[in-house]
């Protein structure tokens, strides 16, 4: 779904062009609401923040480009980087949300619940990434996307590339919003976002890339 907006002025600058993919996604009025109720949550229950807009629509595309009909996401901010997925999965797709904070799993409920989306194309799944990622099936998965605080999977990158099949995708969401450039900047986070970069870009089984919307998604795609 997108809205109206014209093309962004030749020769603008980058934040010009933020402003533009940012306009350019339209959500939908559950997503604007669950967004809004995601948002405010981070404040109040330290929750993980809802993806922007121009960040959930990439992530649509992803899926689209893959023809995805099975789905990981992890810490996805109250449902809303599931229900962007959903848009761009097939209509036969299942979609698992998996997240170790109850909160956020009955924040997803509720927005996958006030979008409509059946019940069986939604799998949630309470546990952290370490005690969940064993019992998924190996190289099932179209598409796997990762948001929060990345110390809290980065031990477990080979595990989450594992659940990948060939010609999927693992999206790291937060990268650009990290220090990863500043070399002086050693805090636990920004460690764990080097080794994953690192260890993604000497694989040479992957193919990758930043995308520089919203905070920043680093792609890696298995070679078919």
């Amino acid at each position: 779904m997108t809205s109206a907006a014209g093309p962004p002025p030749v020769g603008g600058s980058p934040t010009d062009a933020a402003a533009y993919a940012a306009t350019f996604a339209a959500e939908s009025p559950a997503l604007a609401a669950a967004r809004h109720r995601a948002a405010a949550a981070v404040g109040a229950l330290g929750t993980v923040a809802p993806v922007e807009p121009a960040v959930g629509a990439t992530l649509a595309v992803l899926a689209a480009g893959v023809g995805a009909r099975s789905v990981v996401t992890i810490g996805g901010g109250g449902g809303v980087a599931g229900l962007w997925l959903l848009q761009g999965m097939k209509a036969d797709g299942v979609l698992t949300a998996l997240d170790a904070d109850p909160t956020e799993l009955r924040a997803a409920r509720r927005t996958f619940a006030d979008a409509g989306v059946p019940s069986g194309r939604t799998r949630l799944i309470f546990g952290t990434v370490g005690e969940v990622l064993p019992r998924l099936s190996t190289e099932a998965y179209d598409l796997v996307t990762c948001a929060g605080p990345p110390a809290e999977y980065s031990a477990q990158l080979a595990a989450l590339l594992g659940l990948v099949r060939p010609g999927g995708s693992l999206v790291l969401h937060g990268i650009t919003d990290s220090g990863v450039a500043d070399r002086k900047q050693r805090d636990p986070q920004t460690v764990a976002w080097r080794e994953m970069v690192r260890a993604v870009k000497d694989d040479e089984a992957l193919v990758c890339a930043v995308v520089p919307v919203g905070a920043g998604l680093l792609v890696a795609t298995k070679r078919s």
